[in-house]
């Protein structure tokens, strides 16, 4: 029988705290250590979960098999790449890195060393969404919105790489088509970075889809809807919830006066199982590296962060740098 995996979370800020709560729940992988440069945090959240704390990766190394790493992204190819040429797993919360040459070579050297690396695109693992591929069949209009208020801690980042590229990953693998056309337009409102971006693609099939993403707006929002030719459907991120409207009958009364038109529609909600997606991506990893299922080929993973970058250049902002 194989030995259970050891499993440490690097950083453990805002998400990173997350990623501990939720692997303490996967009763069958171990969290065996935490580690934050903020000793204190790193302390506390070990003491309450009943692991040990580290300041540096380098000294957590001989500790753990798996890593999930959480540190701010300026720092997400350093720190991978230290682990998978250690010979660690990887999960690394998105964007993976802020180039795609650096995403590159993280995943020749985890290929190299049959390590398993997954970007944490922890929207794949909502129940409703793992629902949309059996339901969307010939879109036309694709349209989503994800908008909040602005944090400090995401300063560094723009809201293509901290936002909109969840949704870029769901409509880009929803469609698995060639996009043909690419447009943008934003503005900076709190911070040097992309705050406000509202991008357009037009897939080779025809399908339009229109992404809106501030982090400047109060209320929080996270939707997605899609029209076809038969029905309209809409998909809250939040509650998870999956609502189609289709067509039923229409009615026409012609009188002198005027001609009077009703469409009459149904509305079905579907039931989606819900359970948090943060566990059953943590579980998808570590079931994966137990597997020792390496991805061999990371074009559709990197596909998000490719056009993330495409949009960067048309706003003009360039992406942060690596450290």
């Amino acid at each position: 029988m194989s030995r259970q995996l050891r499993v440490g979370v690097v950083g453990v800020g805002h998400m990173g705290s997350y990623h501990v709560a939720a692997l303490s729940e996967l009763l069958d992988y171990e969290i065996v250590a935490v580690c934050d440069l903020d000793e204190k945090r790193a302390k506390y959240i070990a003491d309450k979960y009943g692991t040990v704390f580290f300041k540096r990766p380098e000294d957590m190394l001989d500790s753990v098999d798996a890593v999930t790493i959480a540190v701010p992204t300026r720092h997400h190819f350093s720190v991978s790449r230290f682990f998978l040429q250690s010979g660690v797993h990887v999960l690394v919360e998105k964007p993976i890195a802020n180039t795609l040459e650096e995403s590159k070579e993280l995943y020749e050297i985890a290929k190299k060393n049959k390590l398993v690396l997954h970007i944490g695109h922890v929207e794949r693992f909502n129940g409703a969404v793992q629902e949309l591929k059996n339901i969307v069949t010939n879109p036309s209009l694709i349209e989503c919105r994800r908008m909040g208020p602005f944090t400090e801690r995401v300063r560094d980042d723009g809201v293509v790489l901290d936002l909109m590229i969840h949704d870029l990953d769901i409509v880009l693998r929803l469609m698995n088509e060639k996009v043909v056309s690419l447009s943008a337009v934003g503005a900076s409102i709190h911070s040097q970075r992309d705050d406000i971006a509202n991008v357009q693609m037009v897939f080779e099939n025809g399908c339009v889809a229109n992404l809106i993403a501030s982090r400047v707006t109060q209320s929080k929002i996270r939707t997605l809807s899609i029209s076809q030719p038969d029905a309209y459907i809409t998909l809250d991120y939040g509650d998870q919830e999956l609502r189609i409207q289709r067509k039923a009958s229409s009615e026409h009364q012609l009188s002198r006066e005027d001609l009077k038109y009703r469409e009459q529609s149904e509305l079905e909600r579907l039931f989606v199982h819900k359970d948090n997606p943060l566990k059953l991506e943590l579980r998808h990893f570590l079931d994966s590296a137990s597997a020792k299922k390496v991805v061999e080929n990371p074009h559709l993973d990197l596909f998000s962060l490719e056009v993330a970058l495409q949009i960067l250049d048309i706003l003009d902002i360039p992406a942060p740098v690596s450290s």
